[in-house]
């Protein structure tokens, strides 16, 4: 049934940056502007503006280290390589795990909205449908996935142009400063809607299967960066100017409603039929991104062995892909995409304070010297971006309602626990 091994290296510059921008503008602003609309009102280009700025922050850190340790374990590995203890980097690659299995369901349900809005079957059906497709494509292996992966990323970001094509002729027609709930409203959405911007994290856990990965994954997450937030900002601006905020906010399918507003039946079904493209396209990448992570873990001993088994043919981590597939459905069928984007944030937001600490150590330690890329912008040895990406990370924290961050409390937990359990049986085996 396969073993432990090595991952074919497949991936080029272009396939790493359509990688990391189909899993930017897919499924985050596809689902979420709607909601995000609700609370920032026509100010909702603003918050998508601040949550890029996070991101870009982070993005750096993630660029440089990327850089230094290529590998597919990726955030465990920085952690782990910067604090010199297994146990935080258990528990951020923990919480990464956790938080792709959640994002896995967030996108899921976001494809079911779509769907449901275009044919009628159960929500939970087609949630659950799409996961097993995207886990059949997953196994085939990963060059077919990244070549998949480009083709409905030129779709899903010629789905966004469309909404602006449609969207120009609208412009100045409402007040773009108008936020309902003001700044507070503005932070919040911007919270929410970081979710969009998933995704730049992501290309640092295929770094065991990309082309010359020093080089290729900093230049990747940069490109990719730039890329969504051009667009998030001209689709947030078409959107506000098409349909007020208020309707927008209570849309299963926002876009599309957008588009039938804006053109007519027919095109809202063609915007209907992308959104879908670009769900599954998301859903695609985050369970490829996850799976890396279980596998990079189990290499490192942090997982039980059997996760880090690889079809010997293909080259994809089977038993990895089964994990999430097995454990992002029951979440998917909970079809409150609104909490279930939340935690996914709340538990990114805390790996992002944990990657840009490793990199203030590391670079403090000067032990990030044998490498190519380096962030712009030092006091002495310390990156000022990971100093604001650190902060602006705790920050928005502060955010989160209640039932969030004690879902996010309970998912630390349960990885505790896991560790100290997996640890004393690996402590005794040894001891045998």
């Amino acid at each position: 049934m396969g073993s432990s091994g090595l991952l074919k290296r497949e991936i080029s510059l272009f396939g790493a940056v359509t990688y990391g921008v189909g899993m930017i503008v897919g499924a985050g602003i596809y689902a979420l502007i709607g909601i995000g609309a609700g609370q920032a009102g026509n100010s909702i280009w603003l918050s998508f503006i601040l949550a890029a700025i996070i991101a870009a922050s982070t993005g750096l850190s993630y660029a440089e280290l990327s850089s230094i340790f290529p590998m597919s374990s990726a955030e465990y590995m920085y952690v782990k390589k910067a604090f010199g203890r297994d146990f935080p980097a258990f528990i951020i690659g923990w919480l990464v795990l956790a938080s792709g299995i959640i994002s896995a369901s967030t996108v899921a349900i976001g494809f079911g909205g779509y769907l449901t809005s275009y044919i009628n079957i159960p929500e939970s059906l087609a949630t659950i449908f799409i996961i097993i497709m995207v886990t059949f494509v997953n196994l085939v292996g990963v060059r077919d996935t990244v070549r998949l992966n480009a083709v409905m990323t030129i779709i899903e970001v010629l789905g966004l142009v469309i909404i602006i094509f449609f969207g120009i002729r609208f412009w100045g027609s409402v007040n773009y400063f108008e936020a309902p709930m003001g700044v507070n409203g503005i932070v919040t959405a911007a919270a929410l809607i970081f979710f969009a911007f998933i995704g730049f994290e992501s290309i640092a856990k295929i770094g065991e299967e990309t082309r010359d990965p020093a080089k290729t994954l900093p230049r990747a997450v940069i490109l990719s960066l730039i890329i969504s937030t051009l667009l998030f900002v001209l689709v947030s601006i078409s959107v506000v100017s098409i349909m007020p905020y208020d309707k927008l906010s209570v849309s299963t399918a926002p876009l599309t409603d957008v588009v039938l507003i804006a053109q007519g039946e027919q095109a809202a079904s063609v915007m209907s039929v992308i959104a879908l493209i670009a769900t599954s396209n998301t859903l695609l990448i985050i369970m490829t991104a996850t799976s890396r992570i279980a596998y990079g873990m189990a290499k490192e001993q942090s997982l039980p062995t059997i996760v880090a088994r690889v079809l010997p043919r293909r080259g994809t981590p089977w038993v990895a892909i089964l994990l999430v597939t097995v454990t992002s459905i029951p979440f998917a069928l909970i079809a409150d995409i609104d909490i279930v984007a939340n935690v996914t944030t709340l538990m990114l937001f805390l790996v992002f304070i944990a990657i840009n600490l490793s990199l203030i150590v590391l670079s403090r330690n000067n032990r990030n010297d044998n490498h190519g890329f380096k962030t712009p912008f030092r006091i002495g040895n310390i990156p000022v971006t990971a100093v604001i990406g650190a902060i602006s990370s705790f920050l928005m924290l502060l955010q989160f309602q209640i039932p969030v961050v004690l879902i996010t409390l309970i998912s630390i937990l349960i990885g505790a626990s896991i560790y100290v359990i997996y640890r004393r049986r690996k402590l005794s085996n040894q001891k045998a």
